[in-house]
């Protein structure tokens, strides 16, 4: 495959030591656009390590210096990458050429999707999908809670009890995430051999921070939080089973993990959420006392 890109700049697979130009390069893009970012090192590590390398690639002038990254992540058989453009060397080509050779590469891997992402302030990327074909798909709200007191403890429904995660519980834990998430948009659950290498096992995961609701002997609810990310606590995934919806459980887990991160001394928290999630989180986030902050777009091309 012949990663094509404008005279002056050079292109090539990431390696795993790309880590910290990359973080520079997503960096400087928000801060371009959003006058401020939390995103660095430890963020893009743990992207890094659900990236596919070979169609992750890393864009140098002659001199040295990363203009651009495309970080690429494969899932269920469709693509989804973020082509970033250091704002430094933003308008000489670098976007485009680097979207068409995106599209071509998942073409030829035979995947059947392509989805792009953006920040939704970057216009001009916005207008570039929509020339190349893709349409807009999705938006993600960035939302966050500040603790300018210590937050409200959890209510629990009567019967159900809150426990942290134990290594016993993974099974259960994997099966009850996929069942929370299964009608989310595109939503990919990985076999539990794969999540574990990803989730569990990875040395930035912490998992006195993952809870365990039960009904009895049933698992109602589950949530995976992250000890720190963008600068503070982070809700990666909050999750409840479809026959125990309605009942407050998803607001008392998330005010348990609300807590625990104040104890733990974090100024805040946040989570990403899709706007048209059905469940309704969003209005579930704000009740809790969240704020947006941000809001990325989705945009998508069928392959096929």
């Amino acid at each position: 495959m012949n990663l094509s890109v404008p005279e002056g700049f050079s292109v090539r697979e990431a390696t795993a030591a790309d880590v910290e130009p990359a973080a520079a390069v997503l960096n400087a893009e928000e801060v371009d656009l959003r006058g401020h970012s939390d995103w660095g090192v430890d963020e893009t590590t743990h992207i890094w390590r659900l990236a596919n390398l070979e169609a992750t690639w890393m864009v140098e002038t002659t001199e040295g210096l990363t203009a651009a990254v495309v970080l690429a992540i494969d899932r269920g058989g469709e693509r989804e990458a973020w082509v970033t453009v250091h704002p430094d060397f933003t308008g000489q080509g670098l976007a485009t050429a680097l979207l068409a050779t995106t599209e071509q590469h998942a073409r030829a891997a035979g995947l059947t999707k392509l989805k792009l992402g953006a920040f939704a302030e970057n216009e001009g990327a916005c207008r570039l999908f929509e020339r190349h074909g893709f349409r807009e798909a999705r938006h993600y709200f960035g939302m966050r809670i500040d603790f300018d007191r210590p937050p409200s403890p959890p209510t629990w429904p009567p019967g159900i009890e809150v426990a942290t995660f134990q290594p016993d519980d993974a099974r259960a834990f994997h099966q009850a995430l996929g069942e929370s998430f299964e009608d989310e948009w595109g939503f990919h659950h990985p076999p539990f051999e794969e999540w574990k290498r990803e989730r569990l096992d990875v040395p930035e995961t912490d998992t006195s921070l993952w809870f365990v609701v039960r009904d009895g002997d049933e698992i109602a609810a589950v949530a995976r939080c992250d000890p720190k990310r963008e600068g503070g606590g982070w809700v990666g995934a909050l999750g409840v089973r479809r026959a125990w919806r309605k009942r407050g459980i998803g607001l008392a887990l998330l005010r348990h993990a609300f807590v625990e991160f104040h104890r733990r001394g974090e100024s805040h928290v946040g989570l990403g959420v899709d706007t048209q999630n059905a469940s309704g989180a969003t209005r579930l986030y704000e009740r809790a006392g969240m704020r947006v902050l941000n809001e990325d777009v989705v945009y998508e091309k069928d392959l096929t």
